[in-house]
């Protein structure tokens, strides 16, 4: 198959862009990396009059560290989550879950922000993106806005964009000295859609006990699901070890997954359950060893 026909348009700054989406609208749709946009197109899942290629746009890949946070442009390649010192320093969860996106050749090209748009409840940068409280930088020619990921995320392949708004940067808390955080996922096979995953971040205070936790399964739900009540379990406890057994059991109760063709609920749920706790003991050890 092959896409309908579009008009091609490859703004080189960000208000050209900004634009073209606010003239445009529906009718447009913004090319990042493409590894999600261009198979929708070619099956003719999606059909839009007008495709604006944001590649050349420097700002969108540039990126700075300000006042306890990693901003990190839209079109940042996955490669570059992996493979940047200055990110895996700043905030060790992404080249951590950056090495279960697809295969090389998809993370060279594919974006975070196009990733984040795109919203597949699937996906890795979403659910970290949620585990670490990021904020994405979202622009029109209306002005600029900053949403959380907690809120950005609305539904299955749903964000709160509006048509004529664009990801511009996503804003990511720098990890601190206590701070520990691990990403695991189980798919059919590697590179492939996780059937499940899991992310957690764990803040120890100065006496070592548990101060802050989060925990977001993927692939559980229409969106990244964080699971409170597992958090809640891990608060004010100085021997994690001894409550990861509790952790699992709150995130299997909590999680109500649809089944899919190929995998039961109870598979997602339990999978889920276990790479939940897998992720909070290697976080919390990454913590302890933070400490140091």
């Amino acid at each position: 198959m092959k896409p309908s026909v579009f008009e091609y348009h490859s703004p080189e700054t960000t208000e050209e862009a900004l634009g073209l989406l606010g003239e445009l609208g529906a009718d447009a749709k913004v090319l990042a990396g493409g590894q999600s946009l261009m198979p929708l197109l070619n099956l003719r899942l999606t059909a839009p009059g007008h495709l604006i290629d944001i590649n050349r746009i420097p700002e969108l890949r540039e990126s700075a560290r300000m006042n306890g946070t990693l901003r990190l442009g839209a079109t940042t390649r996955h490669q570059d989550l992996g493979r940047r010192a200055d990110i895996a320093d700043c905030c060790p969860l992404l080249p951590e879950a950056a090495v279960y996106i697809g295969h090389p050749q998809i993370r060279t090209r594919g974006t975070l922000g196009g990733s984040l748009a795109h919203a597949d409840p699937s996906a890795e940068l979403p659910a970290v993106a949620v585990a670490l409280d990021a904020t994405l930088v979202v622009r029109s020619v209306r002005g600029e806005r900053r949403v959380s990921a907690a809120d950005f995320f609305t539904y299955h392949l749903t964000t709160d964009l509006d048509e004529d708004e664009l990801v511009v940067a996503v804003d990511f808390p720098v990890a601190g000295p206590r701070q520990g955080s691990a990403f695991g996922e189980v798919a059919a096979r590697f590179g492939d859609f996780a059937m499940a995953g899991a992310a957690a971040v764990v803040r120890l205070g100065e006496d070592g006990k548990v101060e802050d936790a989060r925990i977001v399964c993927s692939s559980v739900a229409g969106t990244p699901k964080r699971v409170p009540e597992a958090e809640d379990v891990l608060r004010g406890q100085e021997a994690v070890a001894a409550v990861l057994g509790e952790v699992e059991a709150a995130v299997a109760r909590t999680l109500d997954p649809a089944p899919q063709p190929k995998v039961s609920a109870g598979y997602k749920r339990r999978t889920a359950a276990v790479l939940a706790r897998r992720a909070v003991e290697k976080a919390s050890q990454s913590a302890l060893r933070r400490m140091s």
